[in-house]
């Protein structure tokens, strides 16, 4: 869909903000790339073991189940879809847009479907679903999460991950009425009106529980905007993350309040 002269999600039931463009597709990599310096060169914390089939959820670009076809889950993954990944002798990820980039994979698959809608797939079919940042895209998450659990294998695991879209000091530097604080309000209200909370974080470990999963273990890290860090490595992550918001502020803000805060 067309608006305000950038490419957005197609609209559906289900209608997402996502603004797609050259601009933030390097914004999906860098924020891949700051995933990867925080895991430690790792795509995933779960201890999965010879999975068969992975889904990767939302995939976007596809970034995460390429990589991860070649490096941790291997060359055995036989299935990642929906937007959701999963391996096997063969993978699928799919997402609502065909937005994913070729790959040489033979056992990976891109598939277009709506992981708000009721899922296609067999009972118990994955052995693992891997999600990262699907605020503002889903309306209904403990929904969501009964669809992942029902489509997991029992000894199967679902991994989240979310940024809390407001900023937050350690030191107290962003005071109350400041306006970084005022900003993060005004999204915070507009995608209320939108219909999709962005402040997901602070709740998936619970929705997760509640959804029938056991054993949930929460795991909470910082992205510094900016170089400021003495850590070398918080620095750096910093850095990218810097570069992060200043390529992707018009594609989170953008719609959201000009159509749902009244702003202009």
């Amino acid at each position: 869909m067309k608006l305000y002269d950038s490419t957005y999600m197609r609209e559906s039931t289900h209608k997402l903000l996502i603004l797609f463009n050259g601009s933030n597709e390097s914004t999906w990599n860098r924020r891949h790339h700051m995933f990867i310096l925080t895991l430690n060169n790792k795509l995933f914390l779960a201890p999965i073991n010879n999975p068969k089939r992975v889904m990767d959820v939302g995939t976007g670009i596809g970034i995460w189940a390429s990589y991860g076809l070649q490096l941790d889950l291997g060359d055995d993954v036989a299935d990642v879809s929906q937007g959701r990944r999963r391996q096997v002798s063969g993978s699928r990820r799919t997402d609502l847009s065909p937005t994913f980039r070729a790959t040489p994979a033979p056992n990976l698959l891109f598939e277009i479907d709506d992981c708000c809608s009721e899922w296609i797939y067999p009972p118990n079919h994955f052995d693992y679903v891997h999600v990262r940042f699907l605020y503002a895209s889903i309306a209904d998450w403990p929904a969501f999460y009964k669809e992942c659990f029902d489509h997991i294998a029992p000894g199967g695991y679902i991994e989240h991950s979310e940024p809390r879209p407001d900023l937050l000091s350690d030191d107290g530097s962003i005071a109350p009425g400041d306006i970084m604080h005022q900003c993060s309000d005004l999204a915070k209200e507009a995608s209320q009106n939108f219909g999709k909370n962005i402040m997901i974080a602070p709740h998936i470990k619970t929705m997760i529980e509640e959804a029938g999963f056991v054993n949930v273990v929460e795991k909470q890290y910082k992205w510094p905007i900016g170089e400021w860090p003495v850590d070398r490595k918080l620095k750096d992550i910093g850095r990218w993350n810097m570069q992060h918001w200043f390529e992707g502020l018009d594609a989170w803000t953008l719609r959201l309040l000009t159509q749902y805060c009244g702003v202009s």
